[in-house]
C-alpha cells in the first residue's frame, strides 16, 4: 500500500486526525510492567486474557462491566488483573505527542477544517479530553464507543462525513494503523499513514496542505 494516497488531485479541504498513537501515547505495558513484572507472563496475559480484540469491543461500545465479567468468568484467578486494565487506564495514556499536537493546532490556527475520528471507549475518551484539553479544540470528533461503529469498517467513515458535512474526496485522514488508512481510502478519502511528526509534515507539504 502506498504510504500516501491522493484522490485524483482533489485539494484537501478537511483534515481528520486519529488520536491514539497520533496525538497521545497509548501503551498498556506502562502499568502492567509493574503489575506483572515478568515479561513473558505479561505477554501471555495480553495474548490470552486482556487481548487487543477484547479491548476493541469497548471501543465498539461494550461496557467495561460487561467486558470484565466476561473475562472473569473465563479466568477467575485473574480477576484483579482484569479489573486493573480499566483501573489503571489513565497510566496507559502517559503523554501527548507535542510535535503532532502542534501540527494540528497550527492547521486550526490557519483556518483549516479539522475534526477527529477515533476508536475509543466512550468513558475513557471523556477522561482523555479532560487530561488533554487540545482534544476539545477541533471542530468535532467521532468516537467509536459512542456510536457503536469502529474503524476500519466503512460505516464509521461514512458516518463521520455525514455528521460534519464533509466531502469524502476532500478529506485527508491521518492514522497510525495501516488498516484504518486503507479503510479511509476505500471510503473515498485521501489518507496518510502516521509514523511520526516529521513524516506527517512532509506528507502535508506534498499535498499542499502546509
Amino acid at each position: 500500500m502506498s504510504e500516501t494516497n491522493q484522490s485524483v488531485g482533489r485539494p484537501v479541504s478537511h483534515i481528520v486526525f486519529d488520536i491514539g498513537k497520533v496525538l497521545i501515547h497509548y501503551d498498556p505495558n506502562i502499568p502492567f510492567s509493574r503489575l506483572i513484572p515478568d515479561e513473558a507472563e505479561r505477554n501471555a496475559f495480553f495474548t490470552n486474557v486482556c487481548t487487543h480484540e477484547w479491548n476493541l469491543e469497548q471501543d465498539r461500545g461494550r461496557s467495561w462491566a460487561e467486558a470484565e465479567a466476561l473475562l472473569i468468568d473465563q479466568f477467575p484467578g485473574q480477576a484483579d488483573l482484569i479489573r486493573a486494565f480499566r483501573l489503571h487506564w489513565h497510566e496507559m495514556v502517559s503523554h501527548a505527542y507535542d510535535d503532532s499536537v502542534d501540527i494540528m493546532l497550527d492547521l486550526i490556527q490557519q483556518g483549516r477544517d479539522v475534526t477527529m475520528l477515533t476508536n475509543f471507549a466512550a468513558d475513557t475518551f471523556k477522561e482523555a479530553q479532560e487530561r488533554f484539553p487540545f482534544l476539545k479544540v477541533p471542530r468535532g470528533v467521532t468516537v467509536s464507543g459512542e456510536i457503536g461503529m469502529i474503524k476500519p469498517d466503512r460505516e464509521i467513515y461514512d458516518t463521520h462525513v455525514a455528521s460534519f458535512d464533509l466531502d469524502p474526496a476532500g478529506c485527508l485522514f491521518i492514522d497510525d494503523s495501516e488498516k484504518n488508512v486503507e479503510g479511509a481510502i476505500a471510503a473515498g478519502w485521501q489518507a496518510v499513514h502516521f509514523t511520526g511528526a516529521e513524516k506527517l509534515r512532509g506528507d502535508l507539504r506534498a499535498l499542499n496542505v502546509i
